[in-house]
């Protein structure tokens, strides 16, 4: 790794009340004397870890900053390595002086995420750990906040570490068998090794079940709103944002493209897609923004198809009706307040049963406290709680969860098939170093430096 010194404005670039430049590395602290000057001509150098001191930052006999200076000595940083932050006044420019000093007295521009890539190369934190960093940052509501801090405490990690252990116990056991087998017996060994990788299977499913939950907690729920032309699906967009967002009239087929919209539904974050009403039509705009509602149907987490239920059902709510089988929908009988053509009856007919059916009025907002609730039974539970579980939210978590469980099933196999134990030995290495790889310890280089180029600089 590079050992150089590195510096960072580790705040937004906006106006604000505060603006940090953080610096790291072994001239850290030789840097800043250069620039920082303290009252009575004191030096950083002399003061202890852990301090912070008043003074001015100086080009020459530019005094570019008042400010406060923060001294971190490694090992007790976040880089584990000697640490300078600089709080300045938040301007953007201010900030930009103050580092650009500080690279020309001998410090280079860190690379994103580089301030948390050496602590994972200085042994601070693991992988699973420093990829958690960017999900607190970039966590959308208290759930996804939490799984997060959870993760960045350790959970993840301990819980592959422990899964590692007893696997590496087991290679251990079989490689002294076959080099000593006068002392050591592999008689029976396959029914007692049979009971420990059923018990790692089975951590390791438990922590594959939590990951559609965990995308969903730290990405939201990827939902579509359908309908025919004029259902009310821009109404409801519109009042679940509570701003007039999407154009409404009284005109069928007004809403020709997707619109995309985040919402939080007291703690539920839904990443909403409207779509162009769904009907046979020749305007050759509409039909594409029709093809278009199609596609996203089929990938989305949840769909809410609008009906209005103030007129008949026709061939067109047939067809959307067929998109809707074997997904998770909610079907919203819209426009509550006039009088009901379609009933929830007439629906049920057509649907899967367990298809939840709820009577709302988007325009004079009627029956959207009920539809919130039907989220939380059919993503939560009932509830959007937080509990001891570990949730895994990363992809390449997941993949090598997958990957470590089909060698685990692998060992289970040559078991039932009598296979000699040397043949257990590959495929539960196999399980342990895929397992390392989440937490850095089974990684290439060409693997950490793209996860850690998605960090934000400063990081």
């Amino acid at each position: 790794m590079k050992t150089d010194t590195i510096a960072a404005i580790a705040t937004a670039m906006a106006g604000s009340g505060i603006g940090i430049v953080r610096i790291s590395g072994e001239e850290a602290v030789s840097i800043t004397d250069q620039i920082f000057h303290m009252p009575g001509g004191k030096k950083l150098s002399d003061m202890e870890t852990h301090t912070i001191h008043y003074g001015h930052i100086r080009d020459g006999e530019e005094v570019i900053d008042e400010v406060m200076v923060l001294l971190m000595r490694g090992p007790r940083s976040y880089t584990r390595e000697d640490t300078v932050e600089i709080d300045c006044h938040g301007g953007v420019y201010v900030m930009k002086r103050i580092l650009e000093t500080v690279i020309k007295y001998g410090a280079r521009p860190a690379e994103p995420g580089e301030f948390t890539k050496r602590a994972f190369l200085n042994g601070r934190i693991d992988l699973s750990q420093a990829e958690s960093v960017m999900d607190v940052i970039s966590a959308k509501n208290e759930f996804a906040l939490k799984s997060s801090m959870k993760q960045l405490s350790g959970a993840v990690s301990d819980a592959v570490k422990e899964i590692r252990g007893e696997i590496l116990h087991e290679i251990a056991f079989i490689e002294s068998a076959l080099d000593d087998p006068e002392h050591i017996s592999l008689d029976g060994y396959g029914e007692r090794l049979e009971l420990t990788i059923e018990g790692a299977v089975d951590r390791i499913e438990k922590l594959l079940a939590s990951s559609d939950n965990g995308r969903i907690l730290k990405e939201g729920i990827s939902t579509v709103i359908v309908g025919k032309p004029n259902a009310g699906k821009s109404s409801l967009l519109n009042t679940l944002l509570g701003e007039e967002r999407a154009i409404v009239t009284e005109i069928a087929g007004t809403t020709r493209d997707v619109l995309e919209e985040q919402i939080n539904l007291n703690g539920i974050v839904l990443n909403i897609i409207d779509t162009a009403g769904i009907r046979d039509t020749d305007d050759i705009v509409e039909k594409i923004g029709v093809d278009k509602a199609r596609k996203y149907v089929k990938d989305a987490d949840l769909i809410l198809y609008v009906v209005d239920a103030s007129t008949n059902l026709d061939e067109n709510d047939g067809e959307i009706m067929e998109l809707l089988h074997g997904r998770r929908t909610i079907i919203l009988l819209n426009k509550s307040d006039l009088t009901p053509l379609t009933t929830a009856e007439d629906i049920r007919a057509h649907v899967d049963k367990d298809c939840p059916v709820i009577s709302i009025s988007a325009r004079e907002q009627k029956g959207i406290d009920v539809f919130t609730e039907q989220i939380r039974e059919m993503f939560f539970r009932g509830e959007v709680t937080f509990n001891d579980e570990v949730y895994i939210t990363n992809i390449r978590h997941k993949t090598a969860l997958q990957e470590a469980l089909s060698s685990l099933h692998l060992v289970e196999q040559s078991i039932a098939d009598g296979m000699p134990e040397d043949f257990y030995s590959i495929d539960l290495m196999n399980a342990y170093e895929v397992l390392g790889t989440i937490i850095g310890e089974a990684v290439e280089d060409d693997l950490v430096n793209e996860i850690f180029s998605k960090f934000c600089l400063g990081k």
